[in-house]
């Protein structure tokens, strides 16, 4: 039986090219190979790139401590990393065998008309750690509706985006889809992927700060010019201000009928890990009116890619529109960076104004953002008898 690298933060101890050998992918003929990467050369491949997901990066791996991890590379000819991936691995109980994932990975050319080239030795060497089923996320965007679509469909009735028509279609992303079907990776299914195959983005490409707050609906601009006016302090608060953070969510996830399954922890640990990669990887904005602490909200930054993960706020100063600033805030500090999308999340394909998960997308098209279907997560049944129990217990759980 192989075994498998030990649980973070532990590396493999493996020879992997200098952390500087990143070049791009070479011709579609030439073979590539998979083999264990050093943590070095791992980063120098994704910060050399710039738009890998932070899930990732090394760091990810630090934080689903109840995973084993490994870092992976491409190899070309010439012996340089032409992409890479985290896969966490789960045993399946009372057989020797794994579950592997790939969180919104890996991290390949994906414009490469020949995928298999870079599926192939990914299905080898999962074989080769005796890996059941792989699931990986390709970070790709499948269809996208802008703000106002999607509001013109919920004046007209509609409730799910799959009855609306899309303002565009990733041609990438539908290529990659077909591809991957004939290659025999079947996706998913609805509601099983573990990371949000609907995400909200706020583009700010060609626009200046005043013509993307000109954008805002009048509830936006008026929360804002309310919490000015009243006084609420952001300010970027430190580990030490995760535990207030943490009660906060506890509040918020009382108040919306939902229960993330987090405790402080995980919070802490995610802090650490994170800003130990790289200093202000993850930070902590809080929303303070009259030296109470009102709402504090996460942004994580990898790369030239930037995303607002976690919210959390009290029952009480509600009306002082403490999110909003916050929100405000940290849309400044991102568009002062020339990042050119602010990712806002996962949000619902439910448009129903009557259902309880519209609150949240309802929020953020008052940017007038847009919504993004990803490609979502696919799986590959290397062990076809035990891929199907697998899917079985799943389906009953």
């Amino acid at each position: 039986m192989v075994t498998l690298l030990p649980a973070p933060p532990a590396r493999p101890s493996v020879t992997a090219v200098p952390a500087g050998s990143v070049a791009p992918a070479g011709p579609a003929d030439r073979a590539l190979r998979v083999a264990p990467l050093t943590e070095d050369a791992h980063l120098a491949h994704l910060d050399g790139r710039g738009d890998a997901g932070f899930l990732q990066y090394p760091s990810w791996a630090v934080v689903k401590e109840a995973w084993r991890s490994e870092g992976i590379g491409w190899f070309d000819a010439n012996g340089a990393v032409v992409g890479t991936a985290l896969v966490l691995y789960r045993k399946m109980p009372k057989v020797p065998y794994w579950f592997a994932y790939l969180p919104e990975g890996p991290v390949i050319d994906w414009a490469d008309p020949n995928p298999q080239r870079w599926l192939a030795p990914l299905i080898e060497h999962m074989r080769a750690r005796h890996v059941f089923t792989v699931r990986m996320g390709p970070p790709l965007a499948h269809r996208r509706w802008q703000a106002q679509t999607v509001k013109d469909a919920v004046r007209h009735g509609l409730k799910h985006l799959d009855r609306v028509t899309p303002d565009e279609i990733d041609p990438l992303g539908a290529t990659v889809a077909l591809r991957l079907g004939d290659l025999g990776w079947r996706a998913s299914g609805d509601g099983a992927d573990a990371q949000p195959r609907y995400t909200f983005e706020l583009p700010f490409e060609g626009r200046a700060l005043d013509q993307v707050k000109a954008g805002f609906n009048q509830e936006w601009k008026r929360a804002i010019a309310k919490a000015g006016k009243a006084g609420v302090d952001i300010t970027v608060g430190g580990y030490e201000d995760l535990p207030a953070f943490f009660d906060l969510l506890q509040v918020t996830e009382r108040r919306n009928g939902f229960r993330l399954g987090r405790e402080l922890p995980y919070y802490q640990r995610q802090y650490r890990a994170l800003n130990t990669e790289a200093a202000g990887r993850m930070k902590l904005y809080l929303a303070r009116f009259e030296d109470r602490l009102l709402a504090a909200h996460t942004l994580i930054t990898a790369g030239e890619r930037v995303w607002y993960q976690t919210g959390a706020s009290t029952d009480h100063g509600r009306g002082v529109r403490p999110s909003h600033a916050l929100q405000w805030r940290m849309i400044q500090d991102v568009h002062e960076r020339g990042i050119p999308v602010y990712d806002m999340r996962g949000v619902s394909p439910v448009i129903d104004p009557d259902d309880r998960l519209f609150g949240v997308l309802r929020w953020k098209l008052g940017t007038n953002g847009r919504v993004v279907e990803n490609l979502g997560e696919w799986e590959y049944p290397v062990q076809p008898a035990l891929h199907k129990a697998f899917r079985a217990y799943m389906s009953i759980r």
